[in-house]
């Protein structure tokens, strides 16, 4: 009885070797250019329909996901961050105007509504238990529910004491809430709009991007400060930590991958993947190589690509007392969407 065994044992681990080589080979594939010299924030895919939207500043601008084609554009002003309602054939932009969102046709592209929030706010996210969308307004520390049907405030989260990053939902009654200044992340009530839990992620500092396992209530954190960290999403006990390169901006679970992704622009740029070999197992698959500044990126959960906003930068210029912390100019026509794969 002990040699079938240890055959399973080994065929097991062969099965489990074979899936992370064919997870690994992740290079850069192509670069989609998008006109226009200006900054840009979180990508959104939709695998459904083939489209993915850019946020680009002034405008979202939307690509077919196969050719590569821009097929429209919804105007803005400072976009941030995109939510997709494919039920009721909307779309949801964060936008920093200082604070609205704008409600759009997902087929048409034309806007429908435009509701003001709070101000600047960054993430966004439509959870399915509630049925509404999730914003995370930094300028005034609170969260805005929005009713997805009708576009009414359904109520907001006040005094949230620090600055909300982005945000991520287990659609069974709760989202969850980076606080990048204070190094911990919120577990909110999603219908009644209170904080129910304060879970410190130290030696995690900057706690920016989000996603999660909703089978197996695992939320996964990506630091600025350089490491994953994954959380239990019903204790908030942190379940191991990583290390991933600086100045990550977005997280994606593929759940039929089992892989965590992270897009970090600090250095070179890189994609950290990692695989969820058990709820509390995590075993790095590799890093690739991107470009500078390459940190928000979304997934296509179909074939697998990862689609990162990229440019080229000139020197940064000397600071002023307008301006103590400048950023380098994008240079002219470099604008661009990198598509890694295998």
């Amino acid at each position: 009885m002990e040699k079938p065994t240890a055959l399973r044992f080994i065929g097991g681990g062969l099965l489990f070797l074979c899936a992370l080589a064919a997870a690994g080979g992740y290079h850069v594939i192509k670069r989609i250019p998008i006109p226009g010299d200006y900054g840009w924030d979180y990508l959104t895919v939709d695998s459904d329909a083939r489209r993915l939207y850019v946020s680009h500043d002034r405008e979202v601008v939307v690509l077919d996901l196969d050719s590569g084609a821009i097929v429209g554009k919804i105007p803005g002003s400072d976009v941030h961050g995109i939510a997709i309602v494919k039920d009721l054939g909307r779309g949801y932009i964060s936008a920093s105007d200082p604070g609205s969102v704008t409600i759009f046709d997902l087929k048409t592209l034309a806007v429908i509504d435009k509701v003001p929030v709070g101000d600047d706010p960054n993430g966004i996210i439509f959870d399915h238990k509630t049925r509404r969308i999730f914003t995370a307004d930094r300028g005034s520390k609170r969260v805005t529910a929005i009713e997805a049907k009708t576009g009414k405030i359904a109520g907001t989260i006040e005094n949230l004491g620090g600055r909300t990053e982005h945000l991520a939902s287990d659609d069974a009654g709760h989202v969850f809430l980076n606080m990048q200044d204070r190094n911990t992340v919120l577990r909110l009530d999603a219908q009644a709009l209170k904080v129910l839990d304060t879970w410190p992620l130290a030696p995690c500092e900057q706690p920016s991007s989000m996603d999660m396992d909703r089978k197996t209530e695992r939320v996964f954190i990506g630091c600025r400060s350089g490491v994953m960290t994954v959380v239990d999403g019903n204790t908030g006990r942190i379940v191991t930590m990583l290390p991933i390169g600086r100045g990550v901006d977005a997280t994606e679970f593929d759940p039929d991958r089992r892989l965590i992704l992270f897009s970090t622009g600090a250095g070179d740029g890189a994609l950290s993947v990692f695989h969820e070999d058990t709820p509390d197992k995590y075993t790095p698959v590799e890093n690739v190589k991107t470009q500078p500044g390459a940190r928000t990126m979304a997934l296509d959960r179909k074939t697998g690509r990862v689609y990162l906003s990229v440019a080229n930068f000139g020197p940064t210029p000397a600071p002023t007392p307008e301006n103590p912390r400048p950023r380098p100019p994008i240079l002219p026509g470099t604008f661009s969407v990198l598509v890694v794969g295998q």
